[in-house]
């Protein structure tokens, strides 16, 4: 088993490379984009360093190890965080050096595609952070949520425990991009009803692992992420969500009972199940709608839990992935989900 490594974190005034290892939407969406640029500096006191793929739609997968090469090898950049996600990043795993990178360890920031790149930092030692990438976490309407701030503050720049929190408000739906008047405009969001514990008996510590389910679900298919030894993952947190796509609850259904087939879904005790997206720009749900998608989706997992792993933990509508807010998940690192206490403490 490869022991975890927490990278060095960076302090204000630090350079923070920005990059786009899956999709160059940035540059079909700079208004976004360079609002978060402007939030890092501001609100993080972070100074990002733009590379040249970063707004190229279409670059090759080879363009984009190369900026990552670059990031992570320049002992100027502290940090690293995607500006985006996108559905090909799977290309470029096989071209990075790992070798390289595990000399040069930083905190990378991303999620939902970027699901490949932390689960590849996981397998070589790294702890990667799940969350917060430049577009849709600071690129937010209005202002930035104060949970996702605070969350994504105390992984960039604070060592130890961090107590998550449910959400009291939360949003679905999303904005134009290109309207500058709607980004001004802060969202409008619903009230939280705090999370759904069940089997919640015990206490779990563990690393995790997860992230994007859809993505998960690439990884295993092409075998880029199953461990030599599968009791690496013995005794850790599983993490899931999913995506804009909004995936039917018996897709849901299949690809967890694919990793209870293969003997990977019952080596986690504790599993925690991210607030499905409901709403997109081509599916624009109505909230009853979208709660009937929710519910959906939580049986299809508890079908599965039931058949596989009946013992475990799982708590439902953790506000990580693509959610607002959005809160930062350790990748790889430590996390302890209290069951009696209903708590959930990560380590960054």
């Amino acid at each position: 088993m490869i022991d975890a490594v927490y990278p060095p974190k960076p302090v204000p005034g630090d350079r923070i490379a920005v990059l786009s290892p899956s999709s160059g939407l940035a540059g079909v969406f700079p208004l976004p984009f360079e609002l978060g640029l402007r939030r890092l500096r501001k609100e993080y006191g972070l100074e990002p360093v733009e590379y040249p793929a970063t707004r190229v739609m279409g670059s090759t997968p080879r363009q984009r190890a190369d900026d990552l090469h670059a990031a992570f090898a320049d002992p100027g950049i502290k940090a690293v965080m995607a500006a985006i996600g996108g559905d090909d990043q799977i290309t470029v795993l096989p071209l990075l050096d790992r070798e390289m990178v595990r000399a040069h360890p930083k905190p990378f920031f991303g999620m939902s595609d970027n699901t490949h790149l932390l689960a590849w930092l996981r397998s070589c030692g790294i702890v990667g952070f799940h969350g917060a990438s430049v577009m849709p976490e600071l690129g937010r309407p209005g202002a930035l949520h104060p949970q996702t701030a605070d969350s994504l503050r105390a992984a960039l720049f604070t060592p130890g425990p961090y107590e998550l929190r449910p959400a009291e408000r939360w949003r679905d739906v999303d904005v134009d991009w290109a309207d500058p008047g709607a980004l001004a405009t802060e969202p409008e969001t619903r009230r939280g009803l705090g999370w759904t514990w069940v089997n919640a008996d015990r206490v779990v510590e563990g690393r995790t692992w997860g992230g994007s389910l859809e993505t998960v679900g690439d990884l295993l298919m092409a075998g880029r992420d199953v461990a030599d030894d599968p009791a690496e993952y013995d005794g850790g947190v599983l993490f899931l969500e999913t995506s804009e796509e909004m995936p039917s609850a018996g897709t849901v259904f299949r690809i967890l009972r694919n990793m209870g087939e293969r003997g990977l879904l019952g080596r986690f005790p504790a599993l925690l199940w991210g607030r499905p997206k409901t709403w997109f720009l081509d599916r624009r749900h109505s909230p009853e709608e979208g709660a009937a998608y929710a519910a959906e989706q939580r049986e299809a997992v508890l079908r599965a839990v039931r058949t596989y792993t009946p013992g475990t933990v799982v708590v439902f509508d953790v506000d990580l992935g693509h959610t607002d807010p959005q809160v930062v998940i350790p990748y790889g690192g430590t996390v302890r989900v209290d069951g009696p206490a209903r708590r959930i403490t990560v380590t960054y």
